[in-house]
């Protein structure tokens, strides 16, 4: 049925459920698992206005960028444990949802499974903003859990 799955993971539970729910396809359809975690660039303005941990970098696009690579892996993990064998993890930043469809097609992906509401703000309430707007532009099925 699907031969490459992408599951997009922030970390909330609402992915985590979301990516339980992805490695238990790919096991049943023997497909391939991808996590996509994704940040977003800050520009020099906005970077100025975060305070640091003094022994980590003062870029924040670096820390943000360390945070996803460890959120990808931890998700990574998580698939692990619950009996997928092939996985791939990789961080991407830029726009959430525009490049969530982009990788989907970039690597051929048929099926994108993400948690209807991740750690964004109150604005996507009822139906999340990024998986709104997922299922808007995505050529392939989305799967919301």
């Amino acid at each position: 049925m699907f031969k490459s799955i992408l599951a997009a993971f922030d970390g909330s539970e609402g992915s985590e459920a979301a990516l339980s729910k992805a490695a238990e396809l790919a096991i049943l359809c023997g497909a391939e698992l991808t996590v996509l975690t994704m940040y977003r660039h800050h520009s020099v303005l906005e970077g100025s206005m975060y305070v640091t941990n003094a022994d980590q970098p003062d870029d924040v696009d670096a820390i943000m960028s360390n945070h996803a690579k460890a959120t990808a892996e931890r998700g990574a993990a998580l698939a692990r444990q619950a009996g997928c064998e092939k996985i791939r993890a990789f961080v991407k930043g830029g726009p959430t949802a525009r490049t969530i469809v982009g990788f989907a097609k970039e690597h051929d992906n048929d099926l994108i499974v993400m948690g209807s509401r991740g750690l964004g703000s109150i604005e996507g309430y009822l139906l999340g903003s990024v998986s709104h707007k997922v299922t808007s532009l995505a050529q392939c099925p989305v799967l919301l859990v």
